[in-house]
């Protein structure tokens, strides 16, 4: 696959660490002449002559020039991250001093990496497929515990390991239904059109549940973006302060205080929720500018992946609830109902409510049903649990094409059902195999993979 590309057996070099002061800076160089480069600035002994995996201490001499006194970590070909000769450089942390060194290793030939090169390497030389790689970059965004462990399972190859199982069913019926096509006038067959029934079957199963997975997949890498909205003085701004346990928004007895939308982040079990305070919805307003803040509010609205209608058991009757609900559902909007102000409402008010399924019961002053709202919040974002062990789906790029792998299998179950000749089948079943190796890598292009690779650190 290497040779397709152009540059790829240069030798580059880059800094793998943050740029700027540090106690240390480590810079990373792979390829063919990564060892004699480095031997001919490391010069205190043979680096070629030394075993791979193994530590070096000494100086860094450009001709009679002293630049710094290093350690440096050999990892030879193809036992190393890119399948290459690498050398990684742990330099003082002066940005001064790694400046010299990445430009002395630069005058003996060697090029700067491009953003994602040394792991697109990785996947040129068979070290990882393309979803592996793609969740290294996603390792190193994670921000959370459910993101980082999601994004190591698949780097281990836990995505990748589930679509090598589709993959090699598949392969294994399209060479058969080959094999009948180059014996075609002889009519036989080799390929158990009832087997491959099943098989179609099972792998639309298995597709439609990573499918299915991208929801949790999406909310652990990007977040949930959540609206709190409700009518003016409901507790909007008392909940997110409360959920925040900071005073981050105003909060007063004088209807329609929050005047624009404010914005914070919470992590709750490990899925990143941006929790937007709307300004107070009513339907007339003569302020001007509460007027934009409820047009905004809607906004946010529409646009939230979930919405939080938080309401005053006291100062909302049930039709009106009724009538909001109608309108969550004509826009298919993901809604929560929060029935706030627990504490002191008159039990009438709260035995109507609990007729509406859902309905959740809290004091935002009081921190009462808290917890209760924020298992909630979970369950509605992620649609599962969010431990369990099956392969989650967190890049778009596989959503789309398992979701034409999905399309590709019903057509070859309609075909089955219809009797079709073994070549169209045959179509079929390679159309199915070429969704899938858009997501391994085994179908590609420089064009795709310089797409990918450039969202990635420079070092990586």
């Amino acid at each position: 696959m290497s040779s397709k590309f152009i540059g790829w057996d240069d030798t580059i070099v880059a800094l793998a660490t943050p740029p700027g002061l540090g106690a240390i800076g480590m810079i990373r160089i792979s390829g063919k002449q990564a060892f004699p480069v480095m031997n001919s600035l490391f010069t205190s002994k043979d680096l070629e002559a030394q075993a791979s995996h193994t530590l070096h201490v000494g100086y860094l001499k450009d001709g009679d020039n002293a630049l710094d006194e290093v350690v440096l970590s050999l990892f030879k070909g193809p036992k190393s991250y890119t399948g290459e000769d690498t050398i990684e450089i742990s330099t003082h942390g002066s940005p001064f001093i790694i400046e010299k060194v990445i430009q002395a290793i630069n005058d003996r030939g060697v090029r700067m990496a491009k953003p994602g090169e040394f792991t697109q390497r990785a996947f040129l030389n068979g070290k990882l497929d393309l979803a592996q790689a793609e969740s290294v970059a996603d390792l190193i965004a994670s921000n959370t515990e459910a993101s980082r462990r999601t994004a190591l399972n698949n780097m281990r190859g836990g995505f990748s390991s589930a679509l090598h199982q589709l993959r090699e069913e598949l392969v294994k019926f399209s060479a058969l239904i080959e094999l009948e096509l180059d014996f075609s006038q002889e009519d036989v067959a080799f390929a158990d059109r009832d087997q491959l029934v099943r098989l179609i079957q099972l792998l639309s199963s298995s597709t439609n549940q990573l499918l299915q997975s991208f929801q949790l997949g999406n909310a652990i890498k990007n977040g949930v973006q959540v609206a709190i909205i409700g009518k003016p003085n409901a507790g909007k701004s008392t909940l997110l302060n409360t959920l925040l346990n900071e005073n981050r928004a105003i909060v007063s007895e004088i209807a329609g205080t929050t005047r624009d939308t404010i914005e914070e982040v919470l992590n709750i079990d490990g899925i990143l929720f941006r929790l937007i305070d709307t300004a107070g919805i009513r339907e007339h307003s003569t302020d001007s500018i509460e007027t934009i803040g409820i047009e905004k509010s809607f906004e946010k609205m529409r646009a939230a992946d979930l919405v939080l209608y938080l309401f005053d058991q006291n100062d909302l009757s049930l039709d009106e609830l009724k009538e909001m609900v109608a309108v969550f559902d004509k826009e298919r909007i993901k809604y929560l109902l929060i029935a706030n102000k627990s504490d002191a409402a008159e039990p009438a008010s709260v035995a109507a409510f609990s007729q509406v399924p859902g309905i959740l019961f809290i004091s935002a002053k009081q921190r009462q049903g808290i917890d209760a709202l924020k298992k909630a919040l979970v369950a509605k974002a992620v649609n599962g649990d969010l431990n369990a062990e099956a392969t989650i789906v967190t890049n778009a790029r596989h959503h789309d094409a398992l979701k034409q792998l999905a399309a590709s299998l019903q057509d070859v179950a309609d075909g089955l059902d219809m009797h079709i000749t073994g070549d169209l089948l045959a179509l079929d079943i390679r159309q199915c195999l070429h969704y899938l190796g858009l997501i391994t890598g085994e179908i590609t292009n420089e064009d795709q993979l310089d797409f990918i690779f450039s969202k990635f650190c420079i070092g990586k």
